[in-house]
């Protein structure tokens, strides 16, 4: 018999029984359920077979009634392209080297249809094999691309396979992914450029490394489409434009818009002969959620207006003649318009956004001059003045002298405003801007009668006049130095308050203390608080005269985030959800009638050529108008959760001037930047209890923060997106291409009793110290400073606590006491505190051209004679 030899046992770990689950561990259990996460139904109380089989019975009608929402929902976003609407796709280009326009003709060339009103910035497609259609826009700048996305079903996303995105396009790409994309196609189109060509495995990796870098923005994108392969390729594209059902926006929830395709408009007695108003026609199909007429309209870039009428606009039947042809003849075939729906007097928005304040309601009491208004009605009735006499006609055109100034050629406007004319100079009556405009006009009649001389300005001593393709102009020695020394000057402030940042970083909030003014003079409008959350601070203390002005719902202020103003806005919600907000229903075709419009609105899109009055196809970007919801016009603080563009690493200071973008909005403001509570924006109780919070001088690089400005009010708070951008030149910020993404966010609750406290920390040098008590000087520079902030406490870098016990000599020197020993490499400092309030904002106006408005204007006028001389025949 073999002797069996002795091994020990292959693990020493415990096996318990499996069965047993009385000591499982929280890592066991969770190892076991694999993810899972258990479905307890609330109505599961007994176990008896009759209950069993009724919660069956439950689930499966739940998931019938989950079943049918989904399926009805995506009948509703289908129905209005049923109706005939066209899918609007925006296609945006990011590289310079491909042409859109020649994506979309391959587009049309693979369905065999013809491209309708090509132009330049629009254009349409249909696409009979999918019985749809496609509107096609051609946004070319950075602001009309933000446009095309506010009323866009689709994106088209047009990548080059040989030339890489540059830092506007990725900054392009960040700010379109912060406000917020429809529905992404990205394509591979076909470069302008002469290229290598390249094999099918490296154009298979160019496209695997297009659709990784459109997935860093988009994380929804599944594969790019490559024009240049094959036809079937093409078709795919088009099939993902017409067959898919695009992605929600969750701003234009419950919101009507549409986009413009004819615009009219009729002269009325308002406005100035400078700036005629009347009437604006706008046609276009409805999207979105029903048009109310009781409620404002905003044009982006031209302000919010009231609806007169609304009016059915089906499509014109074949005219007659060339001039009826017009997309403006609406009626004129046998086409019957009805009136939809007007206005009701006691129940449309009015257009006062800002509460009056006591100054001007004293002085529009203590007015008894006649209004103009009321002066050119006198007029009218009795044909004669104030004083009895006949009116003074105006002066024909062409009969006042125009009076030339000489300027020196290169002169500045702003240089010629200096020149004063002896024979003015006693002139006050004159209003600044017309000063300003006259001395323009001077100046443009002097630069084009020098231009007119040519050559001959050299031989006569003048500047040399140099050309390098444009038309370049060596500016005189003196205005070269004096724009010299402006840049340098602007690029010292620059490194200055770079610098200032830098130490604001290693010293926040820290201050010294002035020698020549007293500090209770200095620091008059600051407090000392014992907590920073939980000392008491009445919002209602020394409110500025602009709080008057602002609109506030009572009660918004609360703790739980704006209880009034939130229960106003889920009513609003509720009502559009259960009625569609009223009005004329979506997919039908309308003109929409605005009141008072100026008419460079009208000339700013219509066409140029005189046998049609449509859009203009040659505008940067298309008209859209907005329906604005109850109480949107008013003006109250509105809050921001922004967080910094981790890519921009230039300095961000409180109320340095940005373009914010909102929604359909876009405003110049001004934002105060303050701490962000967790849980500000929803019922929580992570606000401090005082609803105190800290303005930060600078944007943090990292972390949410909080923007605060003076602005319109928007529904939809934590829906809407909103992006602050950095512009090089806010004035021309409508059509500038410098600009940089800062910071992203979203739309908090709007708050009038948030308090932002700026806080300021004076320091002192302990110059004496024994155990508890020391010596503090350099914080103060008299005794009557120490005797003031007596009653603050005082506080140590290393946690020290503490107060001011005496005053000693009439240097400033004092004695605190700590709560416990003080060390002299230690400073001493004292918090004080005052509200910081906020700034008001300004809409981006859109850019006119005079020129091209009065070369309209023009147009329009000899188009009118000629129609009117067509139906006299």
């Amino acid at each position: 018999m073999v002797a069996q030899q002795h091994h020990h046992r292959p693990t020493l770990k415990q096996s318990n029984k499996s069965f047993k689950s009385k000591h499982a561990s929280k890592g066991s259990l969770k190892d076991a359920q694999k993810g899972k996460a258990p479905r307890s139904s609330p109505k599961l109380h007994s176990t008896t077979s009759h209950d069993s089989a009724q919660l069956r019975l439950n689930r499966r009608n739940a998931a019938k009634q989950a079943q049918s929402a989904k399926r009805q929902s995506t009948v509703d976003s289908r129905r209005l392209f049923n109706s005939g609407a066209p899918r609007i796709v925006a296609v945006v280009s990011l590289t310079s080297d491909i042409n859109p326009k020649s994506c979309v003709e391959q587009l049309a060339s693979v369905l065999r249809e013809n491209i309708e009103g090509e132009g330049e910035t629009t254009s349409k497609l249909n696409a009979s094999r999918f019985r749809t259609s496609l509107q096609f826009l051609f946004p070319n700048t950075f602001y009309s691309i933000l446009d095309a996305l506010l009323i866009a079903d689709y994106v088209l996303l047009v990548l080059s396979p040989s030339v890489e995105v540059d830092e506007r396009g990725e900054t392009l790409m960040r700010t379109m992914q912060s406000v917020g994309m429809p529905s992404v196609v990205a394509v591979a189109g076909e470069s302008t450029q002469e290229t290598t060509p390249k094999t099918p495995k490296e154009h298979k990796e160019i496209l695997k490394s297009l659709l990784s870098f459109t997935q860093y923005f988009v994380p929804s994108l599944t594969r790019v489409y490559d024009l240049s392969s094959s036809p079937s390729e093409v078709l795919n594209t088009i099939r993902a434009l017409c067959e898919s059902t695009p992605a929600e926006v969750k701003w234009r929830v419950g919101r009507s818009y549409l986009l413009a395709d004819q615009l009219t408009w009729v002269d009325s007695t308002v406005g100035t002969k400078e700036t005629p108003q009347g009437s604006l026609s706008v046609t276009g199909i409805i999207r979105g959620a029903s048009l109310d007429p009781n409620r404002l309209v905003h044009l982006p870039g031209w302000g919010d207006y009231q609806v007169e009428k609304i009016l059915s606009a089906p499509l014109p039947h074949p005219a007659r003649n060339t001039f009826t042809n017009s997309p403006n003849a609406i009626g004129q075939d046998d086409t019957v318009v009805d009136l939809l729906a007007e206005p009701t007097p006691s129940e449309a928005d009015s257009l006062v956004s800002t509460n009056p304040t006591d100054v001007e309601e004293e002085l529009q009491r203590e007015q008894t001059w006649p209004t103009d208004e009321e002066m050119r009605g006198i007029n009218q009735d009795s044909g004669i003045d104030i004083e009895g006499q006949e009116p003074i006609p105006d002066a024909l055109t062409g009969t006042t002298p125009k009076r030339i100034k000489r300027l020196p050629k290169g002169m500045s406007e702003y240089q010629a405003a200096w020149i004063v004319d002896s024979d003015s100079e006693g002139d006050d009556g004159e209003n600044d801007e017309d000063v300003e405009s006259d001395v323009a006009e001077k100046a443009d009649v002097a630069m084009d009668e020098d231009e007119l001389e040519g050559d001959n300005s050299s031989s006569r001593g003048g500047k040399r006049k140099v050309r390098f393709g444009d038309d370049f102009e060596d500016l005189p020695q003196d205005e070269e130095e004096i724009q010299l020394a402006s840049w340098r000057l602007a690029r010292e402030k620059e490194k200055e308050r770079e610098k200032e940042e830098q130490t604001h970083a290693l010293f926040p909030d820290e201050l010294d203390t002035p020698l020549n003014i007293p500090a209770q003079q200095r620091f008059a409008r600051y407090r000392g608080l014992r907590s920073f959350r939980t000392s008491p601070w009445d919002p209602y203390e020394n409110l500025p005269r602009e709080y008057g002005r602002i609109f506030s719902w009572e009660g918004q202020g609360d703790k739980r985030g704006g209880g009034a103003f939130r229960r106003m806005e889920r009513s609003v919600m509720k009502r559009v959800e259960k009625d569609g907000g009223g009005g004329v229903e979506p997919g039908i075709r309308v003109t929409v009638v605005l009141k008072n419009v100026s008419q460079n609105v009208y000339l700013q899109y219509v066409s140029s050529s005189p046998t049609s009055l449509s859009i203009s196809s040659s505008l940067s970007s298309p008209l859209t108008l907005f329906a604005l919801q109850p109480h949107e016009h008013k003006q109250t603080v509105l809050n921001f959760t922004v967080t910094r563009n981790t890519e921009y690493t230039a300095y961000v200071r409180s109320k340095d001037p940005m373009i914010l973008c909102l929604g359909f909005r876009r405003l110049q403001v001004k934002p105060v930047y303050s701490a962000f509570e967790g849980g500000e924006t929803l019922y929580s109780r992570k606000i401090p209890p005082n609803n105190v919070h800290k303005f930060f001088r600078y944007l943090p690089h990292s972390g949410t923060s909080m923007a605060t400005i003076y602005g319109p009010v928007m529904l939809g708070s934590g829906r809407v997106s909103c992006v602050l951008l950095k512009d090089a030149e806010i004035a021309a910020a409508a059509t500038s291409t410098t600009l940089s993404l800062v910071a992203s966010g979203t739309l908090a609750a709007p708050s009038t009793t948030r308090i932002i406290a700026k806080r300021v920390v004076l320091t002192g040098h302990p110059f004496k110290v024994h155990k508890k008590t020391a010596t503090v000087r350099y914080m103060f520079f008299n005794a009557d400073d120490v005797n003031y902030f007596s009653p603050i406490q005082l506080h140590t870098k290393h946690g020290r606590t503490g107060h001011i016990k005496e005053s000693l000599g009439t240097h400033g020197y004092f004695k605190a006491h700590f709560d416990g020993p003080v060390s002299q490499m230690d400073t001493v400092c004292m918090s004080l505190y005052k509200r910081v309030w906020p700034r008001w904002s300004k809409a981006v106006q859109a850019v006119e051209d005079s020129v091209a408005l009065s070369e309209r204007q023009g147009i329009i006028e000899e188009t009118v004679e000629m129609r009117e001389d067509v139906d006299m025949n």
